[in-house]
């Protein structure tokens, strides 16, 4: 079974999980596979049981945190990050072109053949902008349109709190 670990003392050597079904239970530290790696919210597996007091747990395992964070499908390994920051880019609207759905016309061929006297200026938009270097020297760069920018921030500050 599933869960995470709500409650720890530390002190005392046991605390609670909360199951997938939600329901709390007792766990002691000396029924942990890897006890080095408890702490409050890691998620753990466990196999369910009952003692006199209520739902216990034994066999626990904690999951290993990962080593990499993903993000718009890059890999980055979070040891390695130097500083992430956020910035403002002005580019141009796309207009995208539904190509399912697109009729095209002899004219708008035509047109998009000869020469156009002067080019209309594209309307441009401010998006926000997520860097992040790595002590490799790679900047990885992601905009809004790619990643959700503050969820993201949200969990690269839990990385590395100051």
């Amino acid at each position: 079974m599933n869960g995470k670990i709500t409650t720890f003392f530390e002190d005392k050597g046991f605390g609670f999980i909360t199951d997938e079904n939600g329901e709390n239970r007792y766990f002691h530290v000396i029924k942990v596979q890897n006890p080095e790696l408890i702490k409050k919210n890691a998620l753990v597996t466990f196999e369910p049981t009952n003692n006199a007091k209520g739902p216990s747990a034994f066999a626990v395992k904690i999951q290993a945190p990962s080593k990499y964070i993903t993000i718009a499908n890059e890999r980055i390994k979070i040891s390695s990050i130097q500083s992430f920051h956020t910035f403002t880019k002005e580019l141009p609207v796309k207009a995208d072109v539904d190509k399912e759905n697109t009729v095209l016309s002899v004219g708008l061929l035509m047109n998009r053949i000869r020469p156009q006297a002067a080019e209309t200026p594209k309307a441009m938009e401010t998006v926000r902008m997520l860097s992040i270097l790595t002590f490799q020297k790679i900047t990885h760069t992601f905009s809004e349109h790619e990643i959700d920018i503050d969820e993201t921030l949200r969990a690269l500050k839990a990385l590395y709190p100051k």
